[in-house]
C-alpha cells in the first residue's frame, strides 16, 4: 500500500503542478487526480508532459473520481456516460487505473429492490466503458446508522451490501472503496476484511471518529485525522490490509474543518504525518 494525497479531502485548491509539488514536500508517494484538470493537459500536452512531471517530483498516481452524476437524472447521466471514454482514456495513458463512487445508503422513493435495480442500470454501463480502457471501479459503502435514520427506504451500508451490488452489477473490474470510517460505523467485524483479497480492494480511505460519540451517533462527514482519537481501532484495519496484500493508494478522508483552515502546505504535512504514524503504530511501516 501507497499513501497518496487527496487534495479535495483537505480543503486544498491547487493545479496539478502545484499539487506534485504539496506531495513531494509533504512526504505522500502519490496524488489523486483532477481527471477533468488531467484530461485538458493531456489534450494540451501530452500525456507524456505529464508522465514526465509525476517522474520529475518522484510522486505516483493515485486514484480519481468520475465526475459523472449517477445518480441525477437520466439526461445528466447519459451526458456523463458521453465524456466517460475521454476521461478514461487519460488515466490510462497515465496509468492511474483506479477510480471510485460512494452509494447513498438510503432513498425517499424507492425501495431497496427498486434502488438496486436503480444502481445496477446505472452503474453497469460506467463499469462497462472504464473496462474496457484497464480502469477498476471501486464502490464504497456508507456506514453511519445517523444517516439512514429518518429516511423511507434503507440501502447498502456495509460489505455484505457491497457485495450483492457487484454481484447485481456482474463487471469483472468492479471493486471496494474500503473507508475506515464506514467499517466502523457499519459494526463490520475485523474478521470481515479478511475475507477480502487484494484484488477486490480499489482505494482505502483512512480516518477516525469522533471522541465521546457513539458509534451509531457517528456524523458521517465530521471525522478526525487518523489517530488522532483512537476511536476506529486503525491497527487491526491496517494488519488485515497487509495481511491480505494490498498493493494499492491510500488516501485520508478527515473532512476536518481545523485541516481545511490551515495552509495548504501544512494541511498536507499534518495529514501526512497523521497517517504514517498509524502506518507505523500498526507495524505495517
Amino acid at each position: 500500500m501507497y499513501t497518496s494525497l487527496g487534495l479535495g479531502p483537505l480543503g486544498i485548491r491547487a493545479t496539478f503542478e502545484e499539487g506534485l509539488a504539496l506531495a513531494k514536500a509533504a512526504g505522500f508517494e502519490g496524488l489523486d487526480l483532477d481527471i477533468q484538470e488531467a484530461t485538458k493537459i493531456a489534450k494540451r500536452h501530452g500525456a507524456g508532459y505529464m508522465l514526465d512531471l509525476f517522474a520529475q517530483y518522484g510522486v505516483r498516481p493515485g486514484y480519481w473520481d468520475p465526475p459523472i452524476e449517477f445518480r441525477a437524472d437520466e439526461a445528466t447521466w447519459k451526458a456523463g456516460l458521453k465524456k466517460l471514454p475521454r476521461w478514461a482514456k487519460t488515466a490510462q495513458a497515465l496509468g492511474c487505473l483506479r477510480t471510485a463512487t460512494w452509494i447513498v445508503p438510503f432513498s425517499e422513493e424507492r425501495t431497496y429492490a427498486e434502488n438496486m435495480a436503480f444502481h445496477v442500470a446505472r452503474l453497469r454501463p460506467i463499469a462497462d466503458i472504464l473496462g474496457e480502457h484497464g480502469v477498476k471501479l471501486g464502490l464504497e459503502y456508507v456506514g453511519p446508522a445517523s444517516l439512514r435514520r429518518g429516511h423511507a427506504h434503507e440501502f447498502i451500508h456495509d460489505l455484505a451490501g457491497w457485495r450483492e451490488l457487484c454481484a447485481e452489477i456482474g463487471a469483472p473490474n468492479l471493486g471496494l472503496l474500503l473507508d475506515a470510517y464506514h467499517w466502523y460505523t457499519s459494526g463490520g467485524p475485523a474478521e470481515e476484511l479478511l475475507t477480502l483479497r487484494n484484488e477486490d480492494i480499489v482505494l482505502v480511505h483512512m480516518n477516525d471518529g469522533i471522541a465521546g460519540v457513539e458509534r451509531d451517533e457517528q456524523l458521517d462527514l465530521v471525522r478526525c485525522l487518523p489517530g488522532e482519537s483512537g476511536v476506529i481501532d486503525l491497527d487491526t484495519f491496517l494488519r488485515a490490509l497487509q495481511r491480505i496484500g494490498y498493493d494499492g493508494p491510500m488516501t485520508v478522508e478527515p473532512f476536518s474543518d481545523r485541516i481545511r483552515a490551515l495552509p495548504p502546505l501544512e494541511a498536507a504535512r499534518e495529514t501526512f504525518q497523521a497517517l504514517q504514524a498509524a502506518l507505523v503504530k500498526a507495524g505495517v511501516r
